[in-house]
């Protein structure tokens, strides 16, 4: 792989997504808004002891960065992965150039690292803005954001590239991405779950990058010691990533 022309490729697609900032851009911050406005400020309302001792808007905010980081990470690397395959066939015409099947996967894994800190960075600002955890603190966890979003999108990337079906990308987020934002300790520690489910959601990459995120934004001990989250969700990418090159040339190497 050359960085060089791995870069070529996030620039390429820095390029298109010029056309497209400004909607990603509303969202960005409405979506961070209206959840912690709903859950924080409205279900927070209820939860009058908070969670141990933290304030439940405190508790969450951290949690729903690491889940956010998940929802873009595992967004663009399916659709525009798919586009990129089998529908506008980008990825054959850049095949063309000097660019490697290689290049490709890095580079546009690279691009979504920098949409996942996109969105990571709005969270955090919007967080700061309402007073949910410490602005600081929630600085400091956008890094254990984008690791927990890139531990999504690598194998997510693999998966797409040789996925026949747009329904099949669709049954991810029905079963997968979704069950895990509800139940891997983003609203509510994993303890309160029933006993069967929880060795469940303590293997989910979510939760590991829940607790991370949260022990870094309200300087709380994390119950995994923070190397053991890092190492598991490099775990998660570097297979994926080994995963994607094999798709992609399946894919695209005729």
């Amino acid at each position: 792989m050359s960085t060089a022309i791995a870069l070529r490729v996030v620039e390429a697609n820095a390029r298109a997504y010029r056309r497209t900032w400004k909607g990603t851009v509303v969202t960005a911050f409405v979506n961070p808004l209206l959840f912690l406005l709903a859950m924080g400020q409205g279900v927070g309302s209820l939860v009058e002891q908070g969670v141990g001792s933290v304030p439940y808007i405190d508790f969450i905010a951290p949690g729903l960065l690491a889940a956010s980081a998940m929802q873009t990470a595992a967004t663009e690397s399916t659709w525009p992965i798919m586009a990129g395959v089998k529908w506008q066939k980008t990825y054959h015409a850049a095949l063309a150039t000097p660019v490697g099947t290689t290049d490709l996967v890095s580079g546009s894994l690279f691009w979504i690292a920098v949409r996942t800190a996109m969105t990571c960075a709005a969270f955090a600002l919007v967080a700061g803005a309402l007073g949910a955890a410490r602005f600081e603190g929630m600085l400091l966890a956008m890094p254990a954001g984008v690791l927990t979003g890139m531990a999504f999108a690598a194998p997510l990337v693999a998966f797409t590239a040789i996925a026949e079906k747009e329904s099949r990308l669709s049954s991810i987020f029905r079963f997968a991405i979704i069950p895990m934002f509800l139940f891997s300790g983003t609203f509510f520690p994993i303890d309160q779950l029933p006993g069967w489910m929880q060795p469940v959601a303590f293997v989910t990459p979510l939760w590991h990058g829940v607790d991370l995120c949260r022990s870094l934004a309200l300087d709380l001990a994390p119950r995994l010691p923070a190397f053991v989250h890092v190492a598991y969700l490099s775990a998660w990418i570097g297979i994926g990533w080994f995963l994607a090159r094999k798709s992609f040339r399946k894919a695209l190497v005729i």
